[in-house]
């Protein structure tokens, strides 16, 4: 009777012990807390449940730690085309961290069967968000996308219009297909677009280019740097308003590719995430990353020649375009007055830094993968590429002659680092 009783009260200690959530393991890992988590006693009310319980997930669902690689992209398109971040540039930071937020919750509501195999502890297939909110949730962030989008003008509205019927048709259909990387590539490379256009339709308008003293407005006198074809000082970044903006935002489109072609090899590689196995994408990816890297800081060459005459910059100063893309030639028509014996050398400093960062955030995981392609170092490489998109775009904006933009940019790293330790980016 008594091996009965302690039969009985093992039996119910079982039932009673905690159970494991499926998935845990490897988000535990992420956030440094270390081993597996138990999960809460369902049959009894748990403190940490309810409200705080509800937020985590929708973090989750949104992963958060993500958004930081989404700025970047409004102020390197910013850059390309010769403008200081002004209205017209947050209005494009906000469309674009809308319509990304769109595309994980829709992501996820897409793929919700998917992971109830895969990764059952998401917020849908576990059950703490409810598909039909995920849904929801997609369509209320796209239109309020295209709502901040449609404020900087048509043109922006265009693109943002472009980049979210992109990210749905990836999310619905093309991320299962050989053209899934290509849509995901597109859609950043759109992102850029959008900051670019948004800030050179934001700061156009009646008398904007004679207040700039590009040209002179109706009664007045061309100034000196209408006549010399040199704008003045329009902001920390020293970034002149172009002055004609229809080839300004033509010079944003190769920033965009190689947002894009960096994107293309992150997707490439998250396509094995859940399974692992693949040795030959982690290589391809990690030496198209050099490659860039090395790309961005062969450009760094830009053609400063001193000014020969009165009214274009005086003794000690160097008149040139800013780098029409991040990666071009000078552009002529749109210029700008810097220090001839400073500002070059701080900015090559400052570019050969922040290209550093890129490569060492993207290349060690990639490389690890390579070695191990195991699903928890292939999520580690996904991870990396994009964190690796924030100091890619300080980058770009630092070679177009932002470096106040590229600074900005990089002050996002470590509040992304910090977040991916509680919600994982992938």
């Amino acid at each position: 009777m008594r091996w009965r009783l302690r039969a009985l009260s093992a039996l119910g200690a079982g039932l009673r012990a905690p159970a494991t959530a499926p998935g845990r393991a490897s988000e535990d890992g992420l956030s440094g807390t270390g081993g597996t988590a138990p999960a809460p006693d369902r049959h009894r009310p748990s403190p940490g449940r309810g409200r705080g319980d509800t937020v985590r997930a929708w973090t989750e669902l949104f992963r958060v730690s993500a958004l930081f690689s989404v700025p970047g992209d409004a102020l390197a398109g910013a850059a390309a085309v010769g403008r200081s971040p002004g209205r017209g540039t947050a209005l494009a930071i906000g469309a674009s961290l809308c319509l990304y937020e769109a595309g994980m919750a829709l992501n996820d509501w897409a793929d919700r069967e998917e992971d109830a195999v895969d990764r059952p502890h998401r917020p849908i297939p576990s059950g703490r968000v409810s598909p039909a909110a995920a849904l929801g949730a997609a369509g209320l962030l796209t239109a309020a996308g295209l709502a901040l989008a449609a404020r900087a003008g048509r043109p922006a509205l265009a693109v943002a219009t472009g980049l979210a019927a992109t990210v749905w048709a990836y999310d619905l259909h093309l991320k299962h297909t050989k053209a899934g990387p290509a849509a995901m590539a597109a859609a950043r490379s759109l992102d850029v677009l959008l900051g670019a256009t948004a800030s050179v339709g934001a700061g156009e308008g009646p008398g904007t280019a004679a207040a700039a003293g590009t040209v002179p407005g109706p009664g007045r006198r061309a100034t000196p740097a209408a006549r010399t074809g040199v704008a003045p000082r329009t902001g920390l970044d020293n970034v002149a308003r172009a002055a004609r903006p229809a080839r300004g935002l033509l010079a944003a489109v190769p920033a965009a590719l190689v947002l894009g072609a960096h994107t293309y090899g992150v997707t490439a590689v998250s396509r094995h995430e859940a399974q692992g196995g693949s040795t030959a994408v982690p290589l391809a990816v990690l030496a198209t990353t050099t490659a860039m890297g090395a790309a961005v800081l062969a450009a760094d060459r830009p053609a400063r020649t001193r000014s020969p005459g009165p009214g274009t910059g005086g003794p000690g100063v160097t008149v040139a375009g800013p780098a029409a893309s991040g990666l071009g030639a000078w552009s002529p028509g749109e210029h700008r007055a810097i220090d001839s014996h400073h500002a070059p050398a701080l900015t090559s400093l400052l570019l050969t830094a922040v290209t550093g960062a890129y490569l060492r955030t993207a290349g060690p995981p990639l490389l690890h993968a390579a070695l191990n392609p195991s699903p928890p170092l292939t999520q580690r490489a996904v991870g990396g590429g994009i964190r690796a998109m924030i100091p890619l775009q300080a980058a770009l904006a630092t070679r177009a002659g932002a470096p106040g933009s590229g600074l900005a940019v990089m002050a996002l790293v470590p509040l992304a680092r910090a977040l991916a330790r509680k919600v994982s980016p992938t």
